[in-house]
């Protein structure tokens, strides 16, 4: 068995935690077809079939459990060692994976990374923007970026972007010379709506707060997108009311083009998070970026 490659273990083990061959060659950032004859090798190799294949799933046979089981920590033992020399550099060389919702990618990230990036040019970060809830450890990422109701247990967690958002209401101008101004969350069921769709499938109700009065809202219209952009451009030909983060819509309203409503009971909520494992070797970037993040002069610790 001494002419079997670390890298084709390394890849097995991508693939059977993503249970897609698809998923992991994007989190690794190869393609499917790679992984696929590192899979052949190693099972030939093994004389063992590891994987079940189907046009729909991918999941391990009993001996790629029993494998996989007794492969997971020899690999983060691999990645330790490895990353303990890798701290005796300068900077430290390597990847970083980060899996973050779609508004930190769009708001939180951009004043960050070029400053981290430029102060650690070894250093390569994958972000992978999305708002479905996963375990990011087990699809491969070193870290997470969520909101407090969203972090998963057992895992260091710190502060990053400003400690406070909120949520605002808003339509065009010419919407509300047509339809009128709602003067309570509750008008907003004689309003037109636009509504966003996660990629769970989940649309969430509209939530509202008042001196300790906490009103939810499932509003109806005429568009229900997964897409933040067509919602934006919907309410600003007039189709409705849009309710989002204050950082996506604060252009059209500084411009003009949107007009908020209902801001005595806009939502407010604290910032997100970085979290990520409890363990005795961090990777050396991922330890980099967290120094960077905690560093008092960081973009990240804004207000």
């Amino acid at each position: 068995m001494k002419d079997i490659a670390l890298a084709d273990l390394d890849a097995f083990a991508a693939v059977a935690r993503a249970r897609s061959f698809r998923d992991a060659a994007r989190l690794r950032g190869v393609s499917a077809s790679t992984l696929s004859e590192a899979l052949r090798r190693l099972e030939a190799r093994l004389g063992v079939r590891l994987l079940n294949r189907t046009t729909r799933s991918v999941t391990p046979t009993e001996a790629g459990e029993r494998l996989l089981e007794r492969l997971s920590p020899a690999l983060g033992e691999v990645a330790a060692a490895l990353d303990a020399v890798n701290s005796f550099r300068d900077s430290p060389t390597g990847t970083l994976r980060l899996n973050v919702p779609t508004v930190v990618a769009r708001l939180i990230l951009p004043p960050i990374i070029g400053p981290f990036l430029a102060s650690h040019p070894g250093i390569v970060l994958e972000v992978a923007a999305e708002d479905s809830f996963i375990d990011v450890l087990a699809a491969g990422f070193d870290a997470g970026i969520r909101y407090d109701e969203r972090l998963e247990q057992d895992m260091i967690a710190i502060p990053v972007g400003p400690r406070t958002q909120r949520f605002v209401t808003a339509a065009s101008p010419a919407y509300l010379a047509a339809r009128g101004r709602p003067s309570h969350p509750r008008d907003l069921l004689g309003h037109s709506c636009i509504r966003h769709r996660f990629a769970s499938g989940r649309t969430l109700p509209w939530e509202y707060e008042r001196n300790g009065e906490t009103i939810r809202i499932s509003p109806s219209g005429p568009l229900v997108a997964t897409a933040f952009d067509l919602e934006l451009s919907a309410a600003l030909q007039g189709l409705g009311l849009i309710h989002s983060f204050d950082g996506f819509l604060a252009p059209a309203i500084a411009s003009g083009a949107l007009e908020p409503v209902l801001e005595d009971w806009s939502e407010t909520f604290s910032g997100p998070f970085l979290y990520y494992p409890s363990r005795r070797h961090m990777p050396a970037p991922l330890r980099a970026f967290v120094d960077f993040i905690k560093s008092p002069k960081s973009p990240a610790q804004s207000s």
